[in-house]
């Protein structure tokens, strides 16, 4: 279902060679859209790996990071996936949840590819990011976009050739992909920097068919961190 409302074609590129991991984007998203405790609009993932030191050549450890979001997808699973049609696809190409006719069936949860969209405890509907609409109606920026102190995120008008996001796009054209491609759902968000490795194993963490675990920042790791933790007194 597409909304008639006109408007810009509003899209997102994200460069992780730039992504530092402080995870303001992520506490802006949280403030700005009061989204509730536990719960994430937009996650950053980590990802640490063997390296080598560039200075003492000896081997040491670093760490990627993968923001995340909704991918407000052309070819949206959620939107076939929901059976009221509580979400619907603005002119402007954004995906929005219509919490008057949301059952919480969590179709769309189980069809998203990203983990992108949870169930709100507070208002007990389906909750997920939309490129902060009422700031994009105000003139203003996305808050993960506005309070990034290392400029990751491009954002604009896909259809405006000046905008930062078509900009970056001809700038990095070669260099841009989707994260999970093989999914094939036409994200408005695309990355630089999804290629090699480490950016492989970063789209695996993400999870397909459920929402981003509330109660861990990365749950899948703590089976590697038991051995720093001493045991409770009779445990």
């Amino acid at each position: 279902m597409t909304t008639t409302t006109s408007g810009p074609k509003w899209g997102m590129a994200i460069d992780l060679e730039r992504c530092i991991g402080c995870h303001a984007c992520s506490v802006a998203c949280k403030v700005e859209n009061s989204v509730s405790l536990g719960h994430f609009r937009t996650k950053v993932y980590y990802y640490d790996f063997a390296a080598v030191n560039p200075f003492n050549h000896q081997p040491t450890t670093k760490r990627a990071f993968l923001p995340t979001l909704c991918m407000q997808c052309e070819d949206a699973p959620c939107l076939d996936a929901c059976p009221n049609d509580a979400i619907v696809r603005g002119a402007d190409g954004i995906i929005h949840i219509d919490d008057t006719a949301c059952d919480r069936s969590r179709d769309c949860i189980k069809a998203c590819p990203y983990g992108a969209i949870h169930i709100d405890p507070v208002a007990e509907v389906a909750d997920k990011c939309d490129f902060c609409s009422h700031r994009l109606a105000a003139d203003m920026e996305p808050a993960c976009v506005e309070v990034c102190p290392a400029d990751v995120f491009a954002f604009g008008d896909l259809n405006d050739p000046a905008s930062p996001v078509s900009q970056f796009h001809a700038k990095h054209r070669q260099q841009v992909a989707p994260l999970k491609p093989e999914e094939k759902t036409k994200p408005l968000v695309q990355y630089r920097g999804l290629g090699g490795v480490v950016p492989r194993a970063m789209a695996h963490k993400v999870p397909k068919g459920r929402s981003h675990d509330p109660f861990s920042y990365e749950i899948d790791t703590w089976d590697q961190l038991k051995s720093a933790f001493s045991k409770p007194k009779g445990a």
